[in-house]
C-alpha cells in the first residue's frame, strides 16, 4: 500500500455506483471497508470477489477504528447510525460523486482525465458500457485509447463496473439523481463533461424532483457544463431532449430516427439473433450496424455510442467491431434461466417507459411466445402513483401481468402511493386489454412463486421486472419450476 493510501469507508457500498468506486479506490491503493442493510447481486457478488468486506447492519462498531474518510451514499439520510455517529465524532466524510471527481477525474494533474459523460433518463447504463467496450476495441490498435470507466452496472464484455487506466479517457454514467443527505444536485453536476451523451429526458425520481421542469432543469445545467471546444450527441426524438440543448455552446449532433437527425438509422430490423439497421451522417450513407442485442431503444443506444466514440476520432471499424461483439449488461434482458422450455428474463425495470421499451424488445424476439410481465413497483418514481396510466400501458403490451406489492410503503404516503390493485383492476377491465390477457395481485414473491409456477407452459417467457432484489425471486422461481420439471 502506497504512502498516500487511506482506510475509505463506504456506507451503502452495495449501490452500483458505490461498489464500483470502492473498486476503483482499492486500485488506487486504498484500504476499504464498506456498510449495508442487504447485500444483493451483483454487486455484492463483485465486492466478495476483491475481497472488500461487506458489513450488515449498519452500526457504530463499523467505523472503529475510525477510518480517515467516509463516503456517504445517496440513499441514505439522517438517523442511520453510522451517519449520527460520523456527525457526531467529525470523521472526515464526502459523497460517491464528489471523490470520483476528486481522486480520478481531475487526476493526472495539471488538466485531468477527458471526462465523457453519459445521461438522460433512460439507458445510460447500456450506452456507457457500449461507449467503454468501442474505446476497448480501439485500443487493440492504440493502447493510449483504452478507457477508465465507470458504469451504474456490471458490463459483461468486462465482468466488472469499472476499470483504471493511466490513460486520459474517462468514461463515466451521469446520474440525476442527487448526490448525498448534505448535497441535494444532481451527481453528474460532479463531473464536469468534455463530451455528453443525453438520451433521453422524461419525469423521473418523482420523490426528489416535483415535476418534469425540475428534471429539465437539471440537464440544462448539465449541458451548460459542457466546453466550447466539446460536443453532445442528444437523441432527436423528444422535444425534452431538445429544450434541454438550449444552453449549449458547443457541437450538438442529433441521432434517431428522423430525416433531420445528423446520425440517421432506417431499416431497422431484427435477423437471426442481431438488430440491424442503417446509419447516414450528415445525409451520407456511413455505415450498416449490428448488434447482437434486441429492441429499438439498444439500437439507438448503440446509435449513440458510435456517434459519439466517432467524434472524439475512433475509427469507424472500431466501432463496428465493438458492437458487433457488445455483450450486455447484467439485469439487462438477461436470460437468467431456461427451465421446462420457460424462459426466464430479468431485467432493471426502474420506469413506465423502460418497462415499454423491455416488453416490446422481447416482443421482437419472441413474436409467437406468452410474455409474462412479474413487476416489483420497487423504484421511488415506481412506488408512487404520478405514472399509474403510463404503467398502465406499459404493461399491456405482456400477456399475462403480475404485481407485487409496493416495496416498502409504509414510507410513502397513502395519498402518492401507487395502489398496484388499481393497475390490476384496470387491466383486467372490460375492452381495456386483450381477451387473453389477465393481471393478477400477490403481496410477495414467495406467494407469486407459488400462484405462478403451476401456470407456466413450456414456451412462455417471464420478464421479472424490479431494481432490486425482489425477495429472492430470481432464486425461487427457477428452484420451484425446476421442481416441476425435473430434468
Amino acid at each position: 500500500m502506497n504512502q498516500s493510501s487511506r482506510h475509505i469507508h463506504l456506507i451503502g457500498i452495495c449501490g452500483t455506483a458505490m461498489a464500483s468506486l470502492a473498486g476503483l479506490l482499492q486500485l488506487q491503493g486504498h484500504r476499504i471497508t464498506g456498510s449495508d442493510k442487504a447485500a444483493y447481486p451483483p454487486m455484492s457478488d463483485l465486492l466478495r470477489s476483491l475481497n472488500i468486506p461487506i458489513l450488515e447492519p449498519y452500526s457504530e462498531s463499523n467505523l472503529s477504528p475510525h477510518p480517515d474518510l467516509v463516503v456517504i451514499g445517496n440513499a441514505l439520510s439522517r438517523g442511520n447510525p453510522e451517519i449520527e455517529y460520523v456527525l457526531d465524532q467529525r470523521i472526515p466524510f464526502t459523497s460517491m460523486a464528489a471523490l470520483l471527481r476528486e481522486e480520478f477525474l481531475c487526476k493526472p494533474a495539471p488538466r485531468g482525465r477527458d471526462s465523457l459523460v453519459v445521461a438522460g433518463t433512460h439507458g445510460k447504463t447500456t450506452t456507457t458500457s457500449m461507449l467503454a467496450w468501442i474505446y476497448q476495441c480501439a485500443s487493440a490498435a492504440d493502447p493510449a485509447l483504452e478507457p477508465s470507466f465507470l458504469i451504474g452496472g456490471v458490463a459483461e464484455n468486462f465482468n466488472t463496473s469499472y476499470q483504471l487506466r493511466p490513460t486520459r479517457t474517462f468514461i463515466v454514467e451521469g446520474d440525476e439523481y442527487d448526490t448525498a443527505f448534505f448535497d441535494k444536485g444532481p451527481k453528474f453536476m460532479h463531473y464536469f463533461p468534455d463530451a455528453l451523451i443525453l438520451t433521453s429526458v422524461e419525469f423521473d425520481h418523482a420523490d426528489i424532483y416535483a415535476d418534469l421542469a425540475a428534471v429539465k432543469t437539471a440537464f440544462k445545467r448539465l449541458v451548460n457544463l459542457v466546453p466550447r471546444r466539446g460536443l453532445i450527441v442528444a437523441y432527436d426524438g423528444n422535444p425534452n431532449v431538445t429544450e434541454c440543448l438550449e444552453p449549449a455552446l458547443c457541437r450538438v449532433q442529433r441521432y434517431g430516427l428522423s430525416p433531420s437527425a445528423h446520425w440517421r438509422m432506417s431499416n431497422l430490423r431484427h435477423e437471426n439473433g442481431f438488430t440491424r439497421w442503417n446509419l447516414d451522417c450528415d445525409n451520407t450513407p456511413w455505415a450498416g450496424l449490428k448488434l447482437p442485442l434486441a429492441g429499438e431503444h439498444n439500437a439507438l443506444n448503440a446509435t449513440a455510442a458510435a456517434a459519439l466514440a466517432f467524434g472524439q476520432g475512433i475509427p469507424k471499424e472500431a466501432i463496428l467491431t465493438a458492437l458487433a461483439t457488445f455483450k450486455s449488461v447484467k439485469r439487462r434482458l438477461q436470460i437468467r434461466a431456461v427451465i421446462g422450455g420457460i424462459t426466464l428474463i430479468d431485467d432493471f425495470a426502474h420506469h413506465p417507459t423502460a418497462i415499454r421499451e423491455t416488453l416490446r424488445a422481447l416482443r421482437s424476439v419472441y413474436p409467437t411466445s406468452r410474455l409474462w410481465a412479474i413487476l416489483e413497483p420497487r423504484s421511488n418514481t415506481l412506488r408512487r402513483k404520478a405514472l399509474e396510466a403510463d404503467l398502465i400501458a406499459s404493461l399491456r403490451l405482456a400477456d399475462r401481468v403480475v404485481l407485487a406489492g409496493v416495496y416498502q410503503q409504509q414510507r410513502i404516503p397513502d395519498a402518492e402511493r401507487l395502489h398496484p390493485q388499481d393497475v390490476v383492476d384496470a387491466l383486467n377491465s372490460s375492452g381495456s386489454t386483450s381477451a387473453s390477457q389477465k393481471a393478477e395481485l400477490h403481496p410477495d414473491a414467495d406467494s407469486i412463486v407459488q400462484a405462478i409456477t403451476p401456470q407456466l407452459n413450456p414456451g412462455d417467457v417471464v420478464a421479472i421486472l424490479s431494481n432490486g432484489g425482489f425477495d429472492g425471486i430470481y432464486d425461487k422461481l427457477p428452484a420451484a419450476l425446476t421442481a416441476r420439471f425435473p430434468s
